[in-house]
């Protein structure tokens, strides 16, 4: 049966981490990660989130139950993927987003947009070409 520990494992493997690099790289300590992987503890809610902020491509069903794939498809369905709009529409609310760089401290452009559903699912879009 496949577990949380062997989709930890898949997820170390495909980037090539240790315990220890995996760890730091989602800010919990080396011994909760080897905690998991031995079976001693299971991944907390922190854990568990600060691994799918870590890493997006991991789709949180996919990590909790086993259904799904990993890496997750990218999302990315907009007809003009290159086009960055300011302002966007989600469920009747428009979101405005401040790309002016005259409050940001480097001239960056937002490229990627994450909706958040309230099923713990979520989705990305790229704004612009990576």
């Amino acid at each position: 049966m496949d577990s949380i520990v062997s989709r930890l494992q898949t997820i170390m493997e495909h980037y090539g981490h240790t315990v220890s690099v995996f760890a730091d790289s989602i800010g919990v300590q080396r011994s909760s990660v080897s905690h998991v992987l031995s079976g001693r503890n299971k991944p907390s809610l922190d854990f568990v989130m600060k691994l799918v902020k870590t890493y997006p491509e991991v789709n949180l069903y996919w990590l909790l139950n086993g259904k799904g794939s990993f890496p997750a498809e990218d999302k990315t369905t907009s007809p003009a993927p290159n086009i960055i709009k300011d302002t966007f529409e989600v469920e009747s609310h428009q979101i405005e987003l401040d790309t002016s760089k005259a409050k940001r401290k480097t001239s960056a452009t937002p490229i990627k947009i994450f909706v958040v559903y309230d099923d713990g699912t979520f989705e990305y879009y790229h704004t612009k070409s990576q």
